[in-house]
């Protein structure tokens, strides 16, 4: 493999342990530290800066890993039409599987993802902090957090198995 391809997976690998680590260093980390805080205004002020800044970071880091991703299936013969993608035979063995397996995962980390900081997120920002409508949204956040997770380890399974041959 060219030099390329090495310094594309370090990039791709990066930008998963930014958005990967940073989800999860909200969740153990962020999250329980804020909800220790006393006051509900300043608690929702910080959840909001915090929302916000990662919200930047983890959509850059997205983007890097949807560019790089591709670049990763063009070095490994992957991105033909003809040869693997309209190739019944190619998803049927174990590497099949595990790559579509990878790319519905991030397709759907993608898709929670943008639900999360673009329509619940920002909505539950706006609402009276005590209010039930807040409680409701902010449960819908920590579901939609954890399905995140969920889908997180599934993508790091399946990139194992990939870089590992299944």
């Amino acid at each position: 493999m060219p030099a390329l391809y090495y310094v594309n997976v370090t990039i791709h690998v990066l930008a998963a342990m930014l958005w990967l680590g940073g989800m999860f260093f909200l969740a153990v980390v962020g999250a329980p530290a804020l909800r220790a805080i006393e006051s509900p205004a300043l608690r929702r002020q910080l959840f909001q800066e915090l929302g916000l800044r990662f919200r930047s970071v983890g959509w850059w880091a997205i983007g890097t890993l949807i560019v790089t991703g591709i670049v990763n299936l063009y070095y490994r013969g992957w991105l033909r039409w003809d040869g693997v993608f309209a190739s019944p035979a190619f998803w049927r063995t174990p590497v099949g599987h595990s790559l579509a397996l990878k790319l519905s995962a991030v397709t759907a980390m993608v898709a929670v993802s943008a639900i999360h900081d673009f329509w619940i997120g920002p909505l539950a920002g706006r609402v009276a902090p005590t209010s039930p409508r807040a409680l409701a949204l902010r449960r819908w956040a920590a579901l939609l957090a954890r399905a995140n997770a969920i889908l997180g380890i599934i993508v790091v399974i399946a990139a194992v198995q990939l870089a590992r041959g299944v």
